[in-house]
């Protein structure tokens, strides 16, 4: 069992010990990502400068020797003249070891060290056809202390072959340049060919003798690896490394640096850590210790008062625990004072609850007033606006019908301007409907049913809405199940709603949309009974509704849009609910929205 004094001990010493470690964790892990990602820009940087240098340098060298074979001294093959100008070309820019010029026909026009060239000479007609300069590989003479390559370059007289210059490039400025690198004691740059073999490193007893093909460091180049991951180079020490081709060429440049070396900051910040948490440890038992001894005594006194103090009010015994620390003792003694509280707190709870009941009772009353107050005042209003555009609307809009009217039995119309025709009045006629449904909204005609194919309803409307759909350039989709039962209704009036709800669709969405009609049989729970009906899903790929208009839709005068007055919804919900049938909504912004409509149909046609 363990007392207070151990258990705050431990308390405050993982409390003491979780920070601390945290944040080790955290420094450590985001020094390691820092030093690592510091680490590879500085060889990236490294080598993308280095290997830079070495292909602009090495352009020049071509330049130097595509500017001396074009130059008409060459093309005389006078070995005087060439002679004085190679030497002066030599002695110019101090990197060539020695300058060849040697005919088509294979005859050494010019060497300026010896009669014989020291290397093998190919003919330029042995060379790939349509390559202007040829470089050959690096070459390490033992009596030469540093590396050389050739250039070869062809001199031509208009089309015709002359002969071949080849400059022998020592490489011992550049490379020394290339070699040196601030990265540190380990850090290191060195060049080697697609074999892996060194060209050029800081020992030069490897050049050309070893190479780096069984080494990380070979796979780092011609592999595909993490390049946050260390690996063995060819020592067999864990590195960073990372590779750059220089450019016209098969070398590619490597710079590397030791792990160890890079992450000494890292190795130094974790001693710092492990020191801190030995301090925080230490610290953390003797604060507990000091505070576990001056809390118990405080409490074994609390407890003795909170005895009495119960012992008071009750002639009840001592209730038993069977903690034995000192939170055993001071639950004993407290739990006699709770016994009254609850006690106290159960009566009060009875009246609060009382109280509660009645406050939420005169609440729903007044909810309930004042929603029969808005909807009397909403359809007043209704009542009001009706009757002004009533009067604003439905005279001129009668004298447009009968001029139509007159229009159609005095003057013939041409075949391509008649569906329009059709199309207007029966728009004029819809306006006019919808007047008397905006008239009759507080005051609803009685529905006049009939029997009704719910395919050529959608039909109608369809037609009805088309022109519209194709100045936005929107294209319906209309899928209606074979052989739908048909359904007793008002046409009109569900003619009427479902344009409305096919004009909301077309006003939500910008041009190139889509809406979708869909006809099917299903079923829809009307007031706990299972009723067959037909599903029209009316769907589109507008902008949606949010959440916090969704509730309001279906509300009168409520509308989003500037022209809108609101009634377009509520007037489509009211049809369909007096037709029995249900509508249903679901959208989601951004993703359109579908219409539902639920309407049913005689038992006898399921």
């Amino acid at each position: 069992m363990f007392t207070l004094k151990t258990k705050l001990m431990l308390f405050f010493l993982i409390l003491a010990l979780i920070p601390i470690a945290i944040i080790g964790i955290f420094s450590i892990n985001n020094t390691e990502k820092l030093v690592i990602n510091l680490v590879l820009r500085q060889l990236q940087n490294v080598a993308t400068d280095k290997a830079a240098i070495l292909e602009r340098w090495l352009g020049e060298r071509k330049a130097d020797m595509q500017v001396i074979t074009g130059t008409s001294i060459l093309k005389t093959m006078n070995p005087g003249m060439i002679a004085a100008y190679l030497t002066l070309i030599e002695n110019h820019y101090g990197v060539y070891k020695d300058i060849t010029v040697i005919a088509a026909n294979g005859d050494i026009i010019f060497k300026n060290h010896g009669t014989q060239p020291t290397f093998d000479i190919p003919k330029w007609n042995d060379h790939p056809a349509g390559e202007q300069l040829l470089l050959s590989n690096i070459m390490h003479l033992p009596e030469e202390k540093e590396s050389t390559f050739i250039i070869a370059a062809p001199v031509f007289d208009h089309d015709t072959l002359l002969g071949t210059v080849y400059g022998r490039v020592g490489t011992n400025k550049i490379i020394t340049f290339i070699l040196s690198v601030a990265l540190g004691k380990t850090g290191e740059c060195y060049l080697v060919d697609k074999n892996g073999t060194f060209l050029a490193h800081k020992e030069p007893d490897r050049i050309l003798k070893e190479n780096i093909s069984q080494s990380e460091s070979f796979k780092n180049i011609f592999g595909i690896r993490d390049l946050k991951q260390t690996y063995l180079d060819y020592r067999g020490i864990e590195v960073f490394g990372t590779f750059q081709q220089v450019g016209g060429t098969d070398w590619y440049l490597v710079v590397e640096q030791d792990r160890d070396e890079a992450f000494e900051s890292v190795d130094a910040l974790k001693r710092y850590i492990y020191l801190t948490i030995l301090i925080f440890i230490s610290s953390a038992f003797l604060l507990t210790w000091i505070i576990s001894s001056h809390i118990v005594k405080p409490i074994q006194a609390l407890s003795q008062s909170a005895d009495i103090l119960a012992g008071t009010q009750f002639n009840e015994g001592i209730i038993k625990s069977d903690r034995q620390d000192e939170i055993g003792i001071l639950f004993r003694a407290f739990e006699n004072m709770a016994r009254e509280v609850r006690k106290r707190q159960s009566n009060l709870e009875q009246e609060v609850n009382l109280k509660e009941a009645e406050l939420k009772e005169t609440d729903l009353i007044l909810r309930q007033i004042k929603l029969v107050a808005e909807r009397s005042e909403k359809f007043a209003a209704i009542g009001r606006l009706g009757a002004a555009v009533a009067h604003e609307i439905r005279t001129p809009l009668t004298s447009i019908k009968l001029f139509l009217e007159s229009v159609e039995g005095e003057i013939e119309i041409s075949p391509e301007y008649e569906e329009d025709f059709t199309i207007a009045m029966g728009q004029i006629k819809r306006i006019e409907a919808a007047i008397n449904r905006f008239l009759d909204y507080t005051k609803p005609q009685e529905l006049i049913f009939s029997e009704i194919d719910i395919a050529q309803l959608i039909e109608d409307v369809v037609f009805m809405v088309k022109p519209m759909a194709n100045k936005q350039e929107c294209h319906l989709d209309v899928k209606i199940e074979d052989h739908l039962p048909k359904i007793d209704g008002d046409k009109k009036f569900l003619e009427e709603a479902m344009v409305n709800l096919f004009i909301n669709s077309l006003e939500a969405m910008p041009n190139n949309g889509q809406i979708f009609v869909i006809a099917a049989r299903d079923r829809f729970d009307r007031t706990g009974q299972v009723m067959p009906c037909i599903r029209i899903d009316i769907k589109d790929t507008g902008h949606g509704i949010s959440d916090e208009h969704m509730k309001l839709i279906f509300e009168p005068f409520f509308t989003t849009k500037t022209s809108g007055t609101g009634l377009g919804l509520p007037l489509v919900i009211n049809t369909i609910k007096r037709h029995g049938g249900d509508v249903r909504v679901e959208s989601h912004e951004g993703s359109g929205t579908v219409f539902s409509l639920f309407l049913p149909v005689k038992i006898s046609q399921n």
